[in-house]
């Protein structure tokens, strides 16, 4: 496995309410890149600056804990795909269409 591309530090539009989450871990199962993990029981942050601001995370989320703005880190894709000198990918290991997965 490929290190994971990180995003500029300190712009990801995630937003996450731990007060409002009741730590199903839908979240978890669904970020294709392990922004969230299981910290003491709790759903909890891992590095946000791994989001790509896909918006599977409050698509799933059933008490609205979590906000973000889908579709910006998309942007990452497309940068990504111009580097390599190829079609945009977020490297979120998904089907060899991997820019399927920032829509």
């Amino acid at each position: 496995m490929g290190v994971a591309v990180k995003y500029l530090e300190d712009v990801v539009t995630l937003r996450f309410r731990a007060e409002a989450c009741n730590g199903c871990g839908r979240c978890i199962e669904v970020c294709p890149r392990g922004v969230f993990a299981r910290s003491d029981g709790r759903v909890a942050l891992t590095d946000t600056a791994l989001c790509m601001e896909c918006g599977a995370c409050m698509g799933n989320c059933p008490e609205g804990a979590l906000t973000v703005q889908a579709g910006v880190g998309c942007a990452g894709a497309v940068l990504n795909g111009m580097l390599r000198g190829g079609e945009p990918s977020c490297d979120c290991g998904g089907p060899e269409d991997s820019s399927a997965c920032c829509t």
